[in-house]
């Protein structure tokens, strides 16, 4: 080790250790600091830790949650960055955060955003890539589809041994031939039926001969057993799958994987391919199908992943929303919750969230309106945008409420008639949801992403 990587460590795990006794909390200023002093410092930092990364458009954080907690059922020491600290600086932080017993076998789980990989992998060599999925979301940032999944091949191949560990049933990810050696995880709990994505659906041209994709399973929006009628472009074999799907709810799952029945505490499809994901990154490093059980049984929900927040007599439901996509699957998951219950729409349109809000068009709010919902709020810094939408979806107007000021949605949800609330919320209005609900003492830690 240079003497500058070790003045480097140095300043940053003092200022860690600064910024956590008396600021309450971390950032990446420790990070930022260390790099300074030795640009390299992650070549150093990183070098005895098997790391995996997790990368794509929507699940990544609940993914990395699940796989971090399997993982700790069999290796002593499992690093990750919980608050999504994602930058270079971010990465830098979480691994001057580690406290490691001389001797132990070393991973790291790290949530890395699309356009941001390139330049990690600069500086650190995974050995496993995890593609959840590409969507269209925040096309101010990421552009078109295809220009995100070029920018994650590009960030892989820096590290051309590592394994690419993709979403079988998204297209995309079986478009273009990579250096990185591919294997897939998928679904495969029905019998084959003739039928076709959504019409209003991304990504469904076959990328060899361009005519519209086939399927013979499609669980939502382009994801599935695909293939094109016009040419020899189908879906990959999967190494690992879901065969049974025995419930799902608003609230839980229970499936059987590879032969091993699982189940998690969250609803939806859409989080049972994050717990599909999270199983094969487990059973590639040989995890014990009970010591997975065991990992994918907690129950904590993260950040804005429908977490549960009482606000006086409401037992309110927050859930993130960023794109049509998972906008759609969350309205999925309302629709399987028992009645009746109220729902908040919260729309901000700062860079964290996209500043171009069309979006919301694309999502499916008008099953809403056959939720006979009895009052719904909307809310956040463009809620003449997302009340207009409501109204369109036929959302009566004497059951909708604007509210711009949190301070007064909260007031307004302990007047609501129901006990359970659905709160939809994109990433900055979550963030300064949960900081006055922090402020208001109904929780802990409101800028946190846990």
């Amino acid at each position: 080790m240079s003497i500058k990587s070790l003045l480097a460590t140095a300043v940053g795990k003092s200022s860690l250790w600064f910024l956590k006794t008396f600021m309450k909390g971390g950032s990446s200023l420790p990070g930022k600091l260390a790099l300074k002093i030795d640009p390299q410092i992650l070549d150093h930092l990183a070098k005895d830790y098997q790391v995996v990364v997790v990368t794509g458009t929507n699940g990544k954080t609940l993914t990395t949650a699940l796989t971090v907690n399997i993982l700790k059922q069999e290796f002593d020491h499992v690093l990750t960055n919980p608050t999504g600290a994602n930058m270079v600086q971010g990465i830098v932080s979480t691994f001057l955060s580690a406290k490691v017993k001389k001797g132990e076998k070393k991973f790291a789980v790290l949530e890395i955003d699309e356009a941001s990989l390139s330049k990690v992998t600069e500086y650190i060599k995974p050995e496993l890539f995890v593609f959840t999925n590409i969507f269209r979301d925040q096309m101010d940032r990421y552009g078109e589809i295809y220009t995100t999944y070029r920018l994650i091949v590009e960030g892989a191949a820096k590290s051309p041994q590592a394994t690419i560990l993709a979403n079988g049933d998204s297209p995309i990810f079986n478009s273009i031939d990579t250096v990185n050696p591919r294997i897939y995880y998928g679904f495969n709990h029905q019998e084959d039926q003739e039928q076709m994505a959504h019409y209003n659906t991304d990504g469904v041209l076959c990328p060899h001969c361009h005519h519209i994709l086939h399927y013979k399973l499609n669980t939502y929006a382009n994801l599935g057993k695909y293939y094109c009628p016009n040419c020899d472009f189908k879906r990959p074999a999967l190494t690992y799958q879901l065969t049974d799907l025995k419930e799902m709810s608003n609230t839980h799952a229970k499936f059987v994987i590879d032969g091993e029945e699982y189940g998690i505490e969250v609803g939806g499809m859409y989080n049972i391919y994050n717990a599909l994901a999270a199983c094969a990154v487990a059973e590639y490093y040989h995890v014990s199908p009970e010591k997975i059980r065991k990992g994918l049984a907690y129950d904590e929900k993260v950040f804005g992943r429908q977490e549960v927040i009482q606000i006086k007599d409401k037992k309110c439901t927050l859930v993130l929303v960023k794109n049509p996509v998972g906008l759609n699957q969350v309205i999925d998951m309302i629709g399987l919750a028992p009645r009746p219950f109220s729902l908040v729409c919260l729309l901000n349109a700062n860079y964290a969230d996209g500043i171009d809000v069309s979006w919301i068009w694309d999502g499916n709010h008008e099953a809403f309106a056959d939720m006979a919902i009895p009052q719904v709020i909307a809310g956040g810094e463009r809620h003449k945008d997302m009340a207009l939408r409501l109204k369109v979806a036929g959302i009566e107007e004497d059951k909708l409420t604007e509210v711009r000021e949190l301070d007064e949605v909260i007031e307004q949800i302990a007047t609501l008639p129901t006990e359970n609330v659905y709160i939809l919320a994109t990433y900055t209005a979550v963030l300064q949801l949960r900081k006055k609900l922090a402020e208001k003492g109904y929780i802990k830690g409101g800028m946190d992403r846990g």
